[in-house]
């Protein structure tokens, strides 16, 4: 253990009280279980989602920031955000306080009139799950403490495109090795091959799942998830690892209608990283929520010996 990030401020996000609420399961029991803290933002807010900033950018930039504010406040240096798109808005928020002068201003008047302390750029850090466990634990330290290992288990690592994108948003990655790459990102895979899955080598890693237009055009958002899934077969992927719940959830849901609307069928499980993750370190699925998937993987959690 690396000392670094072993008690962090926890931003759910309200994906992960609800649809996500596996992801949020399983964050916090493998964190429990690798000894790890995480303590919940107190009275915490949506970070804005995708549709504020359809509205006024400059609002949602204030939310984020009212979270990172709750964590200033609450003496922490780092808030841990498992969701992509909290993840993205709230590093997006920093930036923005950090190089736009407008958003400082608007973030000034409306913390002022909501009544607490205004955010400044600079003081908080937003680190990813993947962060977390890669920096706090790191692989030698999951090899230490795999008790199932995943050993016959081939996944194909889906890091959805709003982890590293857009890519000045992040600028503590591509920094070299130890660091993580926005082109072709790795700390997941690295983290599933310590606990003993054989990675496929998956060309759409970061490819879209069209969350973002899930509802006002269904049919497109299907066919960029069945591409993302038929690709992870024919590398011969027994599951996907997701880590954002927009992400997992589309894979599922587009999963069923791709075979529905389309006629195409599709075999391939969808689960968490932290879920994978977990039942390595010995939990069984119960405890990592794999029963709230809508992807039935456990026969094939049976059949690799992990149930």
């Amino acid at each position: 253990m690396t000392g670094k990030y072993q008690k962090v401020a926890y931003y759910p996000g309200c994906a992960l009280e609800g649809t996500g609420h596996a992801y949020n399961r399983s964050t916090k029991a493998v964190g429990k279980k690798l000894g790890l803290d995480l303590v919940e933002l107190k009275n915490w807010n949506c970070c804005g989602a995708m549709e504020v900033k359809n509205i006024d950018p400059k609002l949602q930039t204030y939310l984020s920031a009212r979270n990172l504010s709750i964590a200033d406040d609450m003496g922490f240096d780092t808030v841990m955000a498992p969701c992509n798109g909290c993840y993205h808005n709230l590093k997006k928020a920093e930036y923005d306080l950090a190089n736009d002068e407008p958003s400082r201003e608007v973030n000034e008047r409306l913390s002022s009139k909501a009544g607490h302390a205004t955010y400044e750029s600079g003081k908080v850090e937003t680190i990813h799950a993947l962060d977390w466990i890669k920096h706090s634990i790191g692989e030698e330290g999951i090899r230490q403490r795999v008790k199932n290992s995943l050993k016959g288990l081939k996944v194909a690592n889906y890091y959805g495109c709003m982890y590293t994108r857009p890519r000045h948003i992040f600028p503590e990655k591509d920094k070299g090795p130890g660091t993580e790459s926005t082109s072709k990102p790795h700390f997941m895979d690295e983290i599933l091959a310590a606990a003993g899955a054989e990675n496929v080598d998956y060309p759409l890693k970061t490819a879209c799942c069209g969350g973002a237009h899930a509802l006002s055009d269904s049919d497109t958002s299907t066919k960029l998830v069945l591409n993302l899934l038929t690709t992870a077969e024919a590398c011969g992927a027994d599951v996907i690892a997701t880590e954002c719940p927009t992400c997992h959830t589309g894979l599922e849901m587009h999963q069923v209608r791709a075979e529905k609307v389309l006629g195409r069928k599709t075999s391939v499980k969808i689960l968490y990283f932290t879920q994978l993750l977990g039942m390595a370190l010995g939990l069984k699925p119960k405890a990592v929520g794999v029963q709230e998937n809508f992807s039935d993987a456990m026969p094939l959690i049976r059949e690799k010996g992990l149930a």
